[in-house]
């Protein structure tokens, strides 16, 4: 780690619209918590910002189906997401808020420091307009048929059937999501941050200047390098949010994505005075902590924010995880498909090390990972009670058996029994390492062979069969089970910092040693141990069933809901003018730089054509050669990713967003028509 004075860590805000997930855990709030405990253990001048996010429409849609103000709605999880963290864990130095007051200053303050150096485009265009509801509609509360393949349930900003990026004008009959009614274009005026101006900046910047980033950020941001970056809106029309600071903008707010991120500077703000010294000065550290979904927003938008504004740092890293799943499927909020964090709470009272364990230890760093509660269960029955708690358990009651729970005096160690010590430093050396590379699935594992190197100590030594003929020799194995019972207290606090309080307290230590310190002695000769307890406790066969059992209710109330209504009535002509035909797959690949996309030759009995189909998701390409499948052949081409396709190949959809394969009872020949 480079050797900065100070260190500024920031975790994704959360949106105030909802509770907490072990999907954010994993990915933000878990990683972000280790290494701002870490940094503390190391004496380090350290702030660990964060709160919600409260700005936007989903704000005032959930608000308007509510009968509330949107006031009230972020007042009410604020609440939830903030006890959440607190009973979790999560070290926030202040957990603030976008709709305060600070906020609100520093956010206009931001905005007006551009505006003033003309960094904005202010342009007019052209924007879908609900007139039920009175509103212009943000490109998710959008919807219609997808251009590219037909999707008729496609977003303004992204067919997720295809994959496929989109605006709202792409859109074949757009209508509002809120209303359902049809969309008028309406003329209105917005600010704009030219990316395209700061994409030679951000180029060098990431992809020469910090090649060290994670490989899945530097493939985020190249792909958004590829495509080339454009001006990017930062107002919308709305009356909830940050009110421009620009006389005669009744009605305009900042746009989401652009106070958002202020709300890190602002939380700084409302912490301390000398925020400055955090922000603005090179001899500083800035870290953000997100998730894959937001890279775009901490690697591109916001650098390029602060670099125009110019008296900024920039973040020195951004080490975003990937996703993680529950039982094999995508966490889904609207689905309910999740572990909401205070329920978790309720369910396993004063186990959030175990939660925290399982994360970290099964995290989404490299590539997506799956939770799930068989899991969750063997990990800590088979590694934190077996391995971590077991060795603890073994060296206190022993300790308190031979010598009145003090710490004996060695006497003449051996080279075994000092390499046995000398194994503390290199641990702590290790743990540190991959912490300071963002590596804490790998910093656990080294953690956890501390564990695993005091069990296997007693194991080899027996201090309970020497104590009547050697007794000498269990004062030096007891001795040195303490200094690594006394070591793990402090390595573990960044992991398992509700263990590592426990622990200090059957140590008999009134607070965490200092990390530099690990690896001399830590207990001196004499200490008068505490009564001493069990670290962790079994959970059992049925605590896991309970919560399977819940899941199985959740998916089983998924599938039970009702199937969309039937669409409004063609004529037998409009029908008529459909030609579906039975094909046959002859070649299938991916299509580069998307993960939805394959492309697809097709013998259709009457030629051979290109179809480009969303459906990677659930099928390889080798498992398509020689599939029969069903085709509309007469469907207008459309290029899709450079490629044109010549028609659409059918699918079914399941309660899950599931695909597959429309197919003809007997294997019919290429070509032959359905009707």
């Amino acid at each position: 780690m480079k050797n900065f004075k100070r260190h500024i860590i920031t975790a994704a805000l959360p949106y105030a619209n909802g509770g907490i997930h072990i999907g954010h855990l994993a990915g933000v709030y878990v990683p972000a918590d280790i290494y701002a405990r870490y940094l503390r253990l190391r004496g380090r001048d350290a702030l660990f910002v964060c709160g919600s996010d409260e700005h936007g429409v989903p704000i005032t849609l959930k608000a308007k189906r509510e009968g509330i103000t949107p006031q009230q709605v972020v007042d009410k999880y604020h609440t939830i997401i903030k006890k959440s963290f607190e009973e979790f864990g999560i070290s926030f130095d202040i957990f603030s808020r976008t709709s305060n007051k600070v906020h609100h200053e520093t956010a206009s303050e931001f905005f007006s420091a551009l505006n003033e150096k003309s960094e904005f485009i202010k342009k007019i265009t052209q924007q879908y307009y609900d007139e039920e509801n009175k509103q212009f509609l943000a490109d998710r509360y959008i919807s219609g048929t997808c251009p590219n393949c037909g999707n008729e349930n496609a977003y303004g900003d992204q067919c997720e059937k295809c994959g496929s990026a989109l605006s709202p004008t792409d859109l074949i009959n757009p209508r509002s999501t809120i209303s359902g009614s049809t969309l008028v274009l309406k003329d209105t005026e917005h600010w704009f941050l030219p990316l395209d101006k700061y994409q030679p900046f951000l180029e060098k910047w990431i992809l020469e200047d910090h090649k060290d980033w994670k490989p899945n950020v530097i493939g985020a941001c190249k792909s958004w390098f590829d495509m080339g970056l454009k001006p990017r809106a930062v107002s919308r029309d709305l009356d909830w949010g940050v009110p421009v600071p620009v006389p005669n903008s009744e009605g305009k707010v900042l746009y989401v994505w652009f106070d958002a991120p202020i709300g890190y500077i602002s939380a700084t703000k409302e912490l301390t005075p000398d925020w400055e010294k955090y922000w603005k000065s090179s001899d500083s550290q800035l870290v953000h902590f997100i998730g894959k979904d937001n890279i775009v927003f901490h690697c591109i938008i916001f650098p390029a924010m602060l670099n125009a504004e110019g008296s900024y740092i920039l973040p020195e890293n951004v080490p975003a995880n990937q996703f993680l799943n529950l039982e094999n499927d995508k966490i889904s909020t609207s689905r309910n498909w999740a572990v909401w964090l205070h329920e978790y709470l309720q369910d396993f009272e004063n186990k959030q090390d175990v939660l925290r364990y399982v994360l970290t230890a099964n995290a989404p760093d490299t590539k997506d990972s799956d939770f799930t509660w068989k899991d969750f269960q063997a990990r800590n029955n088979n590694e934190l009670l077996a391995v971590f708690g077991n060795f603890v358990n073994r060296s206190l009651v022993l300790t308190k058996k031979y010598f009145n729970n003090q710490v004996p005096e060695p006497q003449d160690l051996t080279e075994d029994e000092i390499a046995v010590l000398a194994e503390i430093t290199k641990l702590r050396l290790a743990v540190e390492g991959k912490i300071e590379l963002y590596r804490f699935r790998d910093a656990l594992k080294s953690l956890m062979a501390l564990a695993r190197l005091g069990n296997k100590f007693l194991a080899e030594t027996e201090p309970w069969k020497l104590w009547k003929t050697e007794p000498e020799k269990v004062k030096n194995i007891l001795y040195i089970a303490l200094q690594l019972t006394a070591a793990l207290s402090t390595l573990a606090e960044p992991f398992l910092p509700f263990s590592a309080a426990k622990l200090r307290g059957f140590l008999n230590l009134s607070e965490a040693i200092a990390w530099d310190k690990v690896g001399t002695e830590l207990l001196p000769i004499g200490h008068q141990l505490a009564k001493a307890g069990l670290l962790f406790e079994k959970i059992s066969d049925e605590q896991v069933t309970e919560q399977v059992n819940k899941l199985q209710a959740t998916k089983n109330a998924n599938a039970a809901k009702i199937v969309p209504p039937a669409k409004e009535n063609i004529t037998f002509d409009d029908f008529q003018k459909m030609d579906i035909r039975t094909a046959v797959v002859l070649e299938a690949e991916r299509v580069k730089k998307t993960k939805k996309l394959l492309k697809l030759l097709v013998d259709t009995g009457i030629d051979k054509r290109t179809v480009v189909s969303g459906i990677a998701e659930y099928y390889k390409p080798e498992e398509l050669i020689g599939k029969r499948v069903v085709v509309l052949v007469n469907l207008e081409p459309r290029k899709i990713r450079g490629i044109v396709s010549q028609g659409m190949v059918l699918m079914a959809e399941n309660h899950l967003g599931e695909l597959s394969f429309v197919a003809s009872e007997k294997e019919f020949a290429a070509g032959r028509e359905i009707s």
